[in-house]
């Protein structure tokens, strides 16, 4: 019988989710869902001299607008509680921790120390002097410091009777290879002696990440691990520690995902990032509850959460077509994790910009409507429902965000107070003055409902009984309506603005545009 497939998306509530987590999150969710499997959501909150509030809600927020759904963890209930292994916050598990890394210790492999923060700067220094390799806790470097290893076990009493503070280090291997096959990387080969005796448990009882995530992983049942590309140097570690441990038969398997690099493509996308371009990396706008800062989100910057997802679904990842444009279903179905990149994917946020233009011209006109009248009326403009519809149905295929759709409707809301000198100079001439004056006369007669394709024809049969080819006045006409000699479907543009409207820009197209 196969094992389900059980994966975790685990961050920590230190602040805004990045939009490199929301990709691991959507990685795991796309890859659990292809596979019949789970995906969970644990909170990884142990340090919590770097717990920030808000952080948890905001982390649930950003993951249901991105529609990525979550079976099991941190903030679901399907009726019966966020399920079989709760708590899911690991604030809430120390005892589970505590109880592992004393097996640690009772079996040899993990230690207590009792090293001040002055003694291990001391270390640091000498090691650097002495152009070590690395200065690091380790199999050499331990026996010169204060530790059960190196004190005398009614010393080590003493102290902890005494309430002097301690860690719990793991006990690392002096020369011994460590060994993974990533999904992504292939084989990854550490030797032991590059690995500290990492922290376990720290003085305040609570684990590092190292031990906590270990231990989680396994008692929840997770199968495959994928996470970014900033834990692979730890991923000796933690194949180490899952054999002390016991696990090694159960030890999920490793994915580890490419960076996302600076849009110029020299380095990790940071904060400062977007602070500098002047784009979103963050899914949700975040306001920090220390500095009142804001920080941008892909949604308050109008980017449609279908455009987000497709736009992070292929940083890394390439289903080998020439497909750009999928569904979330249809990114279920292609999705393969053999197929992500190892090298960094490039930020490109024109190419968000892109994707969230194909999805906003797609959008139904009803759908957008409410947002265009709001905005169109906070600009002072008159503007009703049906209006609105008109408009997005007009415009939405010329934007990329909805929110630029009023700005683009500036010649619908206003007649025109200047007129382009240039098509001016080329285009209006006496035939042009002839066309919009047929043009004028016969909207005068016109009783019919003014809707495109009446308009349309309105048009065509003035410039036949006026003698002219229509294809040489028509961007003359749209100076004459609009301003300008470009723009989107004209026809569509007069049934918005109305007959009234129409025939007062012909009017004052005539008498302000200069005699040919």
């Amino acid at each position: 019988m196969s094992t389900e497939i059980r994966v975790r998306f685990a961050p920590s509530p230190t602040g805004p989710l990045h939009i490199g987590g929301v990709r691991t999150a959507l990685y795991n969710y796309l890859f659990a869902r292809k596979m019949g499997g789970k995906m969970l959501l644990r909170i990884e909150d142990t340090d919590q001299n770097r717990f920030v509030p808000g952080a948890e809600d905001y982390i649930l927020e950003a993951l249901r607008w991105a529609g990525i759904e979550i079976d099991e963890g941190q903030g679901v209930d399907r009726g019966d509680g966020p399920g079989p292994h709760a708590p899911y916050r690991q604030s809430e598990r120390r005892e589970i921790y505590q109880r592992e890394a004393q097996r640690l210790i009772d079996e040899g492999k993990a230690y207590y120390a009792f090293d001040t923060a002055e003694e291990l700067d001391a270390m640091r220094q000498r090691l650097e002097a002495a152009n070590a390799p690395a200065a690091q806790y380790n199999a050499i470097t331990r026996m010169q410091m204060r530790n059960s290893l190196t004190l005398k076990p009614e010393e080590v009493k003493a102290r902890m009777d005494a309430g002097d503070p301690y860690v719990i280090r793991l006990k690392t291997p002096r020369k011994e290879e460590v060994r993974l096959n990533d999904i992504i990387r292939g084989w990854v080969t550490v030797h032991s002696s590059a690995i500290d005796d990492k922290v376990l448990l720290k003085s305040d009882g609570l684990p590092t990440y190292h031990l906590a995530n270990i231990v989680d992983d396994h008692l929840m049942g997770i199968t495959h691990v994928i996470r970014g590309e900033e834990w692979l140097p730890s991923a000796p570690l933690h194949v180490l520690l899952y054999r002390y441990l016991g696990w090694e038969d159960t030890m999920p398997q490793f994915a580890h995902l490419p960076l996302l690099l600076k849009p110029e493509g020299n380095g990790k996308l940071s904060k400062r990032d977007a602070d500098l371009g002047g784009f979103p990396i963050f899914p949700l706008q975040w306001t920090d509850p220390n500095t009142g800062q804001v920080a941008r989100g892909f949604r308050e910057d109008g980017y449609l959460p279908e455009a987000t997802v497709n736009f992070l679904a292929l940083l890394g990842w390439n289903p080998g077509t020439e497909q750009e444009l999928f569904t979330m279903d249809e990114l279920i179905a292609s999705f393969d994790l053999a197929q992500v990149h190892k090298a960094g994917a490039r930020f490109d946020i024109q190419k968000a910009q892109w994707f969230n233009h194909q999805y906003v011209k797609e959008q139904p006109d009803a759908v957008l409507a409410p947002a265009v009248q709001q905005q169109a009326q906070a600009a002072g403009h008159e503007c009703s429902l049906a209006k609105a519809e008109k408009i997005a149905a007009l415009l939405k295929g010329r934007v990329n965000f909805a929110r630029e759709i009023v700005d683009e409707a500036t010649t619908i809301f206003n007649a025109p107070t200047h007129y382009d000198e240039a098509v001016t100079t080329a285009k209006w001439n006496a035939d042009a003055v002839k066309a919009v004056t047929a043009f004028h006369d016969a909207l005068v007669a016109y009783e019919g409902d003014f809707v495109a394709d009446a308009i349309k024809h309105t048009l065509s049969d003035a410039m036949t009984q006026a003698g002219i080819k229509q294809g040489k006045i028509m961007q003359a006409m749209r100076l004459a309506l609009t301003g300008s000699g470009a723009g989107p479907d004209l026809m569509l543009t007069l049934e918005i603005i109305g007959k009234d409207e129409t025939v007062r820009r012909l009017e004052q197209a005539l008498a302000t545009l200069p005699k040919p």
